[in-house]
């Protein structure tokens, strides 16, 4: 996140219906078949160290993704769920890169329709950014610095290309045999689909050059040839990327191929133009979810640094965006949606310097601190 402020004010509390009239926050709408009941979207977060090597799922992921999706939010996308073996953010993450690994993910499509929700995961590989650094790789040869260490990823042959491809369609065969209802691209961050997109990272000069966008054509067609007619394709995608236009420009490029919704974020960090006017009250990755929403017609979510209710109606309005994007105070407080529905304090995220969630998420600040604070207000 390049802007870290938070957007909603300082306080949690007075967000129910006798001080804030939500319009938008709070009103159904449809995703492709589906029926939403709100604009509250969970975005995928990954949680590190909740399992192990194998990619699998824990009794511990299932235990939080049966809160999330009882907490109030109209949508819950999954964590980042890696399509590779190589792939992976943290050796921990969870995965679908084997059939093995379909039986764990069912549980957790089947926790996303019982809470009468559709069971959407984030398909994922971390290119430069891969947690170890033999996996590492890039479009073409390349250095960057992120999160303050040196990152060096191999360029990939077209042929690596090629069986990349096919791990993403894989994944979402995986995910459909599980009982999943689509599946998120993760096409920014910074991860490898970002990094094909980024025209100053990709400098290829075959067909896999950032402005062919050949990878993710393969990808959503070899998608729809195994998907059921309604199965959800949506994208995580940087609106800067590396400046504002190819951001617009992927995003018309995506909804004319096929895509059912986007999710829009910032970019590649170390490759990328941040943009917006001095004017526009909110930071960039709600003003790049306010240009994208202005170039296509499918749905789009917006999301960065949004911390109460009155902040996420605000940006809804502001961007006529579909969906507000609650990524730290769903860490934070996973019934996050139903205490700002009901006026309740929901917390907010303490912006750490290394995020807790990282390390152990039971010592969370932002949520120890809600926990005290309510044990104050009943006792």
């Amino acid at each position: 996140m390049k802007d870290g402020r938070e957007i909603g004010g300082q306080s949690g509390m007075g967000q129910g219906a006798g001080e804030t009239a939500y319009e938008r926050l709070f009103t159904p709408w449809k995703l492709g078949k589906f029926e939403i009941r709100n604009r509250i979207c969970v975005p995928p977060l990954v949680v590190f160290n909740w399992g192990d090597e194998s990619g699998r799922v824990s009794e511990k992921s299932v235990r939080h993704y049966e809160a999330l999706t009882r907490g109030g939010a109209g949508l819950v996308i999954q964590e980042a769920t890696s399509v590779s073996r190589g792939g992976r953010i943290t050796c921990t993450m969870l995965g679908i890169w084997e059939d093995g690994q379909i039986e764990g993910l069912s549980r957790l499509a089947r926790v996303f329709h019982d809470a009468d929700m559709p069971a959407i995961l984030q398909l994922s590989h971390a290119g430069i950014l891969a947690e170890r650094e033999a996996d590492r790789v890039a479009p073409v040869p390349y250095r960057c610095v992120a999160d303050g260490a040196e990152r060096v990823g191999r360029g990939l042959s077209a042929e690596e290309l090629v069986r990349l491809e096919q791990d993403f369609i894989d994944g979402a065969r995986r995910a459909i045999q599980a009982g999943y209802d689509g599946v998120e691209l993760h096409a920014s961050h910074g991860y490898l689909l970002s990094e094909l997109l980024n025209g100053r990272m990709n400098q290829r000069t075959d067909a896999y050059a950032a402005s062919d966008r050949l990878f993710f054509l393969h990808v959503m067609e070899g998608i729809r040839r195994i998907a059921p007619p309604d199965f959800l394709i949506g994208v995580r995608l940087g609106a800067f990327e590396p400046a504002l236009e190819d951001g617009l420009e992927n995003a018309a490029w995506f909804e004319s191929h096929g895509a059912d919704f986007i999710d829009a974020f910032i970019g590649c960090d170390w490759a990328m133009d941040l943009e917006k006017p001095d004017t526009f009250p909110f930071n960039e990755s709600i003003y790049g979810a306010k240009r994208i929403r202005e170039r296509v017609s499918v749905p789009v979510f917006a999301v960065s640094g949004i911390s109460t209710g009155r902040g996420a109606e605000e940006v809804l309005k502001a961007t006529g965006a579909d969906m507000a994007v609650i990524g730290r105070g769903s860490l934070v407080n996973e019934n996050w949606g139903n205490d700002v529905r009901a006026g309740r304090n929901p917390g907010r995220c303490q912006e750490c310097a290394r995020c807790m969630w990282k390390v152990d998420a039971d010592r969370c600040p932002g949520h120890l601190l809600l926990e005290k604070e309510r044990a104050g207000q009943t006792e």
